[in-house]
């Protein structure tokens, strides 16, 4: 399975596209800004993470410096 993201302003445009993945036989869904800020907030999170632990004390003393 691939994907594609495709972002525009205008709903016409947007419009056309899903209309043409349908002729064409290609699933397609427009998504929401939510559901796209969701997906940014997931990524964000993954780059993130480290899987080591932090201690909670250290981690507040060193953002009040």
């Amino acid at each position: 399975m691939q994907a594609v993201i495709l972002n525009s302003d205008s709903k016409t445009d947007i419009k056309l596209l899903v209309d043409l993945a349908k002729k064409i036989g290609v699933q397609s869904r427009v998504l929401t800004e939510s559901e796209i800020e969701e997906i940014g907030l997931t990524k964000s999170i993954r780059l993130g993470r480290t899987n080591t632990y932090v201690d909670t004390s250290d981690f507040i003393n060193k953002l009040r410096k």
